[in-house]
């Protein structure tokens, strides 16, 4: 399977600029993952904003701010 570059680059809502893993989706998962975050298309842009990305954030997000 060819991964599609260009296109997922155009869906990404990561603002971190000098990502050198925007639009190779299977490299941002990896990275997240490894250090405990999920990445920034798991969560809407005010949240993104503000690189808070940790398993605990997301939780809080989905629970309606409680952990």
């Amino acid at each position: 399977m060819e991964c599609n570059q260009q296109k997922n680059r155009s869906i990404c809502n990561c603002t971190y600029e000098p990502c050198s893993r925007k639009g190779i989706c299977c490299e941002c998962i990896q990275y997240h993952l490894r250090i405990r975050e999920l990445p920034a298309c798991c969560f809407p842009d005010d949240v993104e904003k503000t690189y808070d990305r940790s398993f605990e954030r997301f939780a809080q997000m989905v629970n309606g701010g409680r952990v």
